[in-house]
């Protein structure tokens, strides 16, 4: 188990949350622009670094940033997204912890090979029973939980999906300007994809 790596991951991930939560308590319209920069420094590892399928992933990109655009700047929700933004950060660090602390069997080998059935079940678990906790204690509605789980498999799917595109590029990371993560493709690929559902869930 590489404790420093994994440290190094938590530390970028509570680094990004420090940052989120003094826009929130700022000012929320700076979220957009918070935002724009990811997307755009994302744009640049993907410009740069990829060369296989680069149509498809700006296309994924550019559509995720649609999504991220009208759901902050029209149906954004404090408290849903404190929940959206929890769930991606506990579910990417304990899967990869259990996963690499315990993982046997692994789900991809090709695609993923670092993705275990352990870390994948440990990740849910650990992810559902934290949040149910942090639900109880503010008094949201339980009926949350399917919302939980609903962005615990899309950002799986993401996480998969920014695998596939590495691997058909030869990479083992977007880039190296991120310890412990890699890239910012890297840290953000759970998102990319979540926000979109993140949307639909709030339209629906």
């Amino acid at each position: 188990m590489d404790y420093k790596n994994f440290i190094r991951r938590i530390s970028v991930s509570l680094f990004f949350l420090f940052i989120y939560y003094i826009i929130v308590y700022i000012n929320t319209d700076y979220l957009t622009v918070f935002g724009i920069i990811i997307y755009l420094a994302i744009i640049y590892e993907i410009i740069k670094f990829f060369k296989i399928n680069l149509f498809f992933i700006l296309f994924y990109l550019l559509f995720s940033f649609l999504f991220f655009l009208i759901y902050t700047n029209y149906f954004f929700n404090i408290v849903e997204f404190n929940i959206f933004i929890f769930t991606i950060i506990i579910f990417d660090s304990f899967s990869y912890l259990i996963g690499t602390k315990f993982g046997k069997n692994k789900l991809f080998i090709i695609l993923s090979p670092k993705k275990t059935l352990e870390g994948l079940i440990g990740g849910i678990f650990i992810t559902n029973i934290l949040l149910s906790i942090y639900l109880y204690y503010y008094e949201i509605l339980l009926e949350n939980i399917l919302f939980i789980n609903l962005i615990i498999l899309s950002s799986f799917f993401g996480d998969l999906l920014q695998s596939y595109f590495k691997r058909s590029n030869n990479l083992k990371d977007s880039s190296n300007f991120l310890p412990g993560h890699g890239g910012f493709f890297d840290r953000f690929d759970s998102f990319i994809f979540c926000i979109i559902l993140l949307f639909f869930y709030q339209v629906i």
